[in-house]
């Protein structure tokens, strides 16, 4: 979509800018000359950082580390989508090829209560972190590490769990959502210990405790409208949903025993 690669583009940004938690914030104008298609979404944001630097101006803050897809730092609303455009792919794997010489693109951090924003487009997603302390583990005895054939777990099974495992916790599900629920990150993590026979000794709790720190800390439920498993990067699905309400349903159980 932005020709060869020996053309350049010029781009009409407009960046969320805000100094810190306190901060009003407000959009900023930014025009930048020479990218590449070629180019990631991050390095594009390089090359205006390195731009506001030269003319001694204040870089925009955002996060990133592995920068391949992995870690899930690079969360970003761009024109009005997760990550942006291209589906199944986080904003680091996103390349300019998807826009055209003359675009105007809007770049915004996640909007979510429970991710207050730190400064310019990072927010701080300490919340997931303390939804997966309060569930999301296994007890296991310690020593040495059991043989890989000693557990025997069928094919299906192992599937399922290894595609909710794929979840990177970026928050996508939570920014794309109108109530901004966690849903779908969380069953994606309860799921994938659910559905291994490791995870079978917190089955009855691990749900319920999950879904009460996440009611806790601020997300909403969710009304079935599916944005998240639209946005989320590495299509997880919303059947992770109904088996995570199942184990809800059974931990309210255990816990009137």
């Amino acid at each position: 979509m932005g020709g060869n690669s020996t053309d350049t583009m010029s781009l009409k940004l407009k960046i969320w800018r805000q100094k810190n938690a306190k901060d009003k914030g407000g959009m900023v104008d930014y025009n930048l000359d020479g990218i590449s298609p070629d180019m990631s979404f991050l390095e594009m944001l390089d090359i205006l950082n390195n731009k506001l630097v030269t003319e001694k101006g204040d870089q925009i803050a955002f996060d990133h580390d592995c920068r391949e897809g992995i870690c899930g730092m690079c969360s970003l609303m761009i024109n009005g989508q997760a990550h942006g455009p291209q589906a199944n792919t986080t904003t680091c794997q996103l390349h300019m090829r998807k826009f055209k010489n003359g675009d105007e693109i809007v770049i915004e951090p996640w909007r979510a209560k429970a991710f207050p924003v730190i400064k310019d487009l990072m927010v701080d997603r300490t919340a997931m972190d303390q939804i997966m302390a309060a569930g999301g583990y296994v007890n296991v005895n310690t020593g040495n590490a059991p043989d890989g054939n000693s557990i025997l777990i069928g094919q299906n099974e192992a599937e399922l769990a290894m595609d909710a495992a794929a979840c990177i916790g970026c928050g996508a599900c939570v920014a794309s959502c109108k109530n901004a629920s966690a849903m779908l990150f969380v069953s994606a993590k309860v799921s994938q210990l659910a559905l291994l026979p490791q995870g079978q000794i917190e089955a009855e709790t691990r749900a319920l405790a999950m879904v009460e720190k996440m009611d806790e800390l601020g997300f909403g439920n969710c009304t079935n409208e599916a944005e998240c498993e639209a946005q989320c990067p590495k299509g997880i699905k919303l059947d992770n949903i109904a088996r995570m309400n199942r184990g809800v349903v059974r931990g309210l159980f255990a816990a009137r025993k």
